[in-house]
């Protein structure tokens, strides 16, 4: 059963000149380089690189979370970022998945449209969250709930107002390997295919390349964009791909970029 709704098409995203600096003199902080930065609309794209690298502080500029230093601009299609949050049109999953411990997991899920000013809609919030297998979870509490179910429920929340930018900063990293896996076949069909813009945050190589359609690598910090490497697996993507010469050669050229070879076990 269709989960969606016609809706506009998904954004471009734009990043032109975009940096970022905590701090003033000598306690001054570059934690971003200005980059330039294009999103194709309807597209997934994955950011990588080391701890400290920049990539959430990217991932919130374009969220409006964060501003740009000066001189630095972010839009999504023709609008800036607070403007499309505040339409409910931009979602977040972080890797807490910060559900309310005191309302249901369909009661969450549903809290998001009251944020976005949508009415509730109490079938689609049935029909998604059996999508991403909580049927029969929906009057249950997220203490109730194990770590892989909680990130699911967390996903449900972010789908339900329809995003048109969709911003994963390490969703899964919270869970067990095991489910981690599972997460990563199960989840991004709900959104691939759908007019939605996705950027995914992680630290995990073989994450990147299985669910992303490119992948940007960055350097450690002061951050800034070293490689730009599309991602040339057939969709949908599925666990056998991890084993591909197409896909361990990308692994391994990413981690070469990176210096670190233990920087692709996660997942391998």
């Amino acid at each position: 059963m269709s989960i969606t709704k016609t809706r506009a098409p998904a954004p471009e995203v734009r990043c032109t000149a975009v940096g970022k600096h905590f701090g003033t003199g000598g306690d001054r902080l570059t934690v971003l380089e200005p980059l330039d930065l294009s999103l194709a609309p309807g597209s997934l794209t994955a950011l990588v690189g080391p701890s400290g690298c920049g990539k959430s502080t990217l991932l919130r500029i374009i969220a409006g979370l964060e501003q740009p230093d000066p001189g630095g601009s972010v839009s999504i299609g023709d609008d800036e970022p607070q403007a499309v949050r505040k339409r409910g049109e931009l979602a977040i999953a972080f890797q807490d998945a910060s559900l309310l411990p005191w309302r249901t997991t369909a009661a969450n899920v549903a809290l998001a449209q009251r944020l976005a000013r949508q009415p509730v809609d109490h079938v689609r919030i049935a029909e998604l969250l059996s999508t991403v297998g909580l049927r029969g979870f929906e009057d249950v509490r997220p203490a109730q709930l194990s770590g892989g179910m909680r990130q699911r429920a967390a996903i449900a929340r972010c789908l339900i107002t329809e995003p048109r930018l969709l911003l994963l900063d390490e969703p899964f990293g919270a869970v067990d390997e095991l489910t981690r896996r599972r997460l990563n076949i199960e989840l991004p069909p709900l959104w691939s295919g759908t007019a939605t813009t996705t950027l995914l945050v992680t630290h995990s190589i073989p994450e990147a390349v299985l669910l992303a359609d490119r992948v940007l690598v960055m350097a450690p910090r002061p951050g800034t964009i070293i490689a730009d490497l599309p991602v040339a697996l057939e969709r949908p993507r599925q666990m056998k791909q991890l084993h591909s010469e197409r896909f361990t050669s990308l692994v391994e050229r990413i981690g070469a970029l990176l210096g670190v070879d233990e920087y692709a076990e996660s997942g391998s």
